[in-house]
Protein backbone atom coordinates (compact mmCIF):
# COMPACT_ATOMS: atom_id res chain seq x y z
CA UNK A 1 0.00 0.00 0.00
CA UNK A 2 1.21 3.55 -1.23
CA UNK A 3 2.15 5.92 1.70
CA UNK A 4 -1.63 8.06 0.53
CA UNK A 5 -3.34 5.67 0.60
CA UNK A 6 -2.42 4.15 3.97
CA UNK A 7 -2.66 7.78 4.88
CA UNK A 8 -6.36 7.20 3.65
CA UNK A 9 -7.18 4.46 5.19
CA UNK A 10 -5.87 5.96 8.52
CA UNK A 11 -8.63 8.71 8.20
CA UNK A 12 -11.07 6.61 6.83
CA UNK A 13 -10.57 4.47 10.31
CA UNK A 14 -11.12 7.96 12.19
CA UNK A 15 -14.20 8.99 10.56
CA UNK A 16 -16.24 5.55 10.86
CA UNK A 17 -14.58 5.31 14.98
CA UNK A 18 -15.85 9.08 15.47
CA UNK A 19 -19.49 7.59 13.41
CA UNK A 20 -19.42 4.66 16.23
CA UNK A 21 -18.99 7.22 19.05
CA UNK A 22 -21.58 9.58 18.11
CA UNK A 23 -24.17 6.65 17.32
CA UNK A 24 -23.49 3.89 20.43
CA UNK A 25 -21.31 6.79 22.80
CA UNK A 26 -17.57 6.12 23.87
CA UNK A 27 -18.64 2.55 25.18
CA UNK A 28 -18.78 1.58 21.43
CA UNK A 29 -15.61 2.27 20.63
CA UNK A 30 -13.62 -0.94 21.04
CA UNK A 31 -11.06 -1.65 18.43
CA UNK A 32 -13.25 -5.01 17.51
CA UNK A 33 -16.24 -2.62 16.46
CA UNK A 34 -14.42 -0.65 14.28
CA UNK A 35 -12.86 -3.88 13.11
CA UNK A 36 -16.55 -4.46 12.29
CA UNK A 37 -17.43 -1.07 10.79
CA UNK A 38 -14.30 -1.20 8.56
CA UNK A 39 -14.79 -4.65 7.02
CA UNK A 40 -11.14 -5.29 8.32
CA UNK A 41 -9.52 -7.59 10.77
CA UNK A 42 -9.06 -6.66 14.52
CA UNK A 43 -5.47 -7.52 13.70
CA UNK A 44 -4.98 -5.72 10.75
CA UNK A 45 -5.83 -2.56 12.58
CA UNK A 46 -2.87 -2.50 14.02
CA UNK A 47 -0.80 -1.00 11.39
CA UNK A 48 -2.35 2.06 12.01
CA UNK A 49 -3.65 1.98 15.61
CA UNK A 50 -1.61 -0.34 18.05
CA UNK A 51 -3.91 -0.27 20.44
CA UNK A 52 -7.22 2.10 21.73
CA UNK A 53 -5.41 4.38 22.96
CA UNK A 54 -3.49 4.90 19.70
CA UNK A 55 -6.72 5.50 18.23
CA UNK A 56 -8.28 8.04 20.68
CA UNK A 57 -5.13 10.27 20.16
CA UNK A 58 -5.42 9.90 16.33
CA UNK A 59 -9.36 10.87 17.19
CA UNK A 60 -8.58 13.87 19.87
CA UNK A 61 -6.31 14.96 17.35
CA UNK A 62 -9.34 15.29 13.81
CA UNK A 63 -11.28 16.69 16.29
CA UNK A 64 -8.84 19.90 17.54
CA UNK A 65 -7.24 20.81 13.93
CA UNK A 66 -9.83 22.89 12.65
CA UNK A 67 -9.38 24.79 16.07
CA UNK A 68 -5.42 24.57 16.37
CA UNK A 69 -5.60 25.92 12.59
CA UNK A 70 -7.85 29.13 13.99
CA UNK A 71 -5.66 29.70 16.94
CA UNK A 72 -2.19 29.71 14.47
CA UNK A 73 -4.10 32.07 12.16
CA UNK A 74 -4.96 34.17 14.93
CA UNK A 75 -1.89 34.48 16.64
CA UNK A 76 -0.24 35.21 12.83
CA UNK A 77 -2.61 37.73 11.56
CA UNK A 78 -1.35 41.89 12.57
CA UNK A 79 -4.40 42.31 14.87
CA UNK A 80 -3.60 44.69 17.95
CA UNK A 81 -3.72 42.54 21.52
CA UNK A 82 -7.67 43.32 22.20
CA UNK A 83 -9.04 42.20 19.17
CA UNK A 84 -7.05 39.37 18.84
CA UNK A 85 -7.66 37.97 22.15
CA UNK A 86 -11.40 38.40 20.72
CA UNK A 87 -11.12 36.48 17.65
CA UNK A 88 -8.54 33.86 19.79
CA UNK A 89 -11.59 33.19 21.93
CA UNK A 90 -14.92 33.69 19.53
CA UNK A 91 -13.72 32.15 16.17
CA UNK A 92 -13.06 28.88 18.11
CA UNK A 93 -16.49 29.21 20.25
CA UNK A 94 -18.21 29.99 16.72
CA UNK A 95 -16.67 26.68 14.71
CA UNK A 96 -17.53 24.75 18.18
CA UNK A 97 -21.27 26.10 18.41
CA UNK A 98 -21.75 25.25 14.97
CA UNK A 99 -20.59 21.40 15.53
CA UNK A 100 -22.79 21.51 18.76
CA UNK A 101 -25.79 22.91 16.60
CA UNK A 102 -25.38 20.41 13.77
CA UNK A 103 -25.73 17.66 16.21
CA UNK A 104 -25.91 18.19 19.96
CA UNK A 105 -26.23 14.30 21.18
CA UNK A 106 -22.90 13.32 18.92
CA UNK A 107 -21.56 16.16 20.35
CA UNK A 108 -21.95 15.44 23.64
CA UNK A 109 -20.94 11.73 23.64
CA UNK A 110 -17.38 13.37 21.62
CA UNK A 111 -17.23 15.45 25.20
CA UNK A 112 -18.22 12.73 27.36
CA UNK A 113 -15.25 10.75 25.88
CA UNK A 114 -12.49 13.70 26.13
CA UNK A 115 -13.36 13.51 29.55
CA UNK A 116 -12.92 10.02 30.16
CA UNK A 117 -9.15 10.43 28.57
CA UNK A 118 -8.79 14.01 29.24
CA UNK A 119 -4.26 13.46 29.04
CA UNK A 120 -5.52 13.04 25.28
CA UNK A 121 -6.88 16.52 25.55
CA UNK A 122 -4.66 18.51 27.96
CA UNK A 123 -1.55 19.00 25.20
CA UNK A 124 -4.29 21.28 22.93
CA UNK A 125 -5.67 22.79 26.20
CA UNK A 126 -1.44 23.69 27.14
CA UNK A 127 -1.21 25.19 23.67
CA UNK A 128 -3.98 27.51 23.84
CA UNK A 129 -2.89 28.95 27.35
CA UNK A 130 0.09 29.79 25.83
CA UNK A 131 -0.86 31.74 22.83
CA UNK A 132 -2.89 33.25 25.71
CA UNK A 133 -0.14 33.62 27.77
CA UNK A 134 1.50 35.82 24.44
CA UNK A 135 -1.37 38.17 23.71
CA UNK A 136 -1.45 39.29 27.79
CA UNK A 137 2.35 39.35 27.00
CA UNK A 138 1.42 41.79 24.00
CA UNK A 139 -1.34 43.63 26.20
CA UNK A 140 0.69 44.00 28.93
CA UNK A 141 3.39 45.39 26.67
CA UNK A 142 1.07 48.06 26.11
CA UNK A 143 0.19 49.19 29.63
CA UNK A 144 -2.82 46.76 30.23
CA UNK A 145 -3.14 44.14 33.41
CA UNK A 146 -0.86 46.50 35.12
CA UNK A 147 0.90 44.40 38.04
CA UNK A 148 -0.38 41.28 37.88
CA UNK A 149 2.28 38.13 36.46
CA UNK A 150 0.82 36.67 33.67
CA UNK A 151 0.36 33.71 34.84
CA UNK A 152 -2.29 35.10 37.04
CA UNK A 153 -4.08 37.13 34.18
CA UNK A 154 -4.08 34.15 32.32
CA UNK A 155 -6.01 32.26 34.83
CA UNK A 156 -8.09 35.63 35.46
CA UNK A 157 -9.22 35.67 31.62
CA UNK A 158 -9.86 31.91 31.83
CA UNK A 159 -12.07 32.20 33.94
CA UNK A 160 -13.50 35.35 33.01
CA UNK A 161 -14.47 33.76 29.35
CA UNK A 162 -14.92 30.07 30.80
CA UNK A 163 -18.44 29.93 29.24
CA UNK A 164 -17.29 30.19 25.68
CA UNK A 165 -14.56 27.72 26.64
CA UNK A 166 -16.53 25.36 28.41
CA UNK A 167 -17.96 23.27 25.51
CA UNK A 168 -20.07 20.85 28.35
CA UNK A 169 -22.04 23.70 28.93
CA UNK A 170 -23.73 24.83 25.93
CA UNK A 171 -26.27 22.07 26.57
CA UNK A 172 -27.48 24.67 29.20
CA UNK A 173 -26.20 28.18 28.39
CA UNK A 174 -25.81 28.34 24.24
CA UNK A 175 -28.47 30.01 23.69
CA UNK A 176 -27.16 32.84 26.37
CA UNK A 177 -23.75 33.13 24.38
CA UNK A 178 -22.91 35.24 21.25
CA UNK A 179 -19.99 37.19 20.26
CA UNK A 180 -21.40 40.51 21.15
CA UNK A 181 -21.44 40.01 24.82
CA UNK A 182 -17.89 37.75 24.30
CA UNK A 183 -16.51 41.22 22.82
CA UNK A 184 -18.40 43.27 26.13
CA UNK A 185 -16.46 40.99 28.14
CA UNK A 186 -12.87 41.22 26.46
CA UNK A 187 -13.25 45.00 27.02
CA UNK A 188 -14.24 44.48 30.47
CA UNK A 189 -10.55 42.61 30.46
CA UNK A 190 -8.63 44.87 28.83
CA UNK A 191 -10.42 48.32 30.48
CA UNK A 192 -10.69 46.71 34.23
CA UNK A 193 -8.04 43.76 35.11
CA UNK A 194 -5.47 44.89 37.17
CA UNK A 195 -3.70 43.46 40.11
CA UNK A 196 -4.97 47.02 41.82
CA UNK A 197 -7.35 46.46 44.97
CA UNK A 198 -10.71 48.34 44.22
CA UNK A 199 -12.69 47.08 47.61
CA UNK A 200 -14.18 44.09 47.07
CA UNK A 201 -11.89 41.56 48.88
CA UNK A 202 -10.96 45.13 51.86
CA UNK A 203 -13.25 43.02 53.92
CA UNK A 204 -12.75 40.45 56.82
CA UNK A 205 -14.67 38.11 55.54
CA UNK A 206 -17.97 37.37 53.68
CA UNK A 207 -21.03 39.50 55.17
CA UNK A 208 -24.13 40.57 53.73
CA UNK A 209 -23.67 44.05 54.25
Amino acid sequence: MSEAAASGERDRLVTLAMALVAERGGAGLTLGNLADRAGVSEPALARWFVDEEALLEAMVERWFVPLTAIMDEVMAADLPPRRRMYEFFARRFNHNAARFRADPVAFGAYEELGGRHFHHVQGYIDLADHYLAEIIGEAMAEGHFAGLEVDRALSLVNQMVSAYLNTGMFKYILDKLDDSKLAQIVDAVFDGLSAEARGASAVSGLRAA
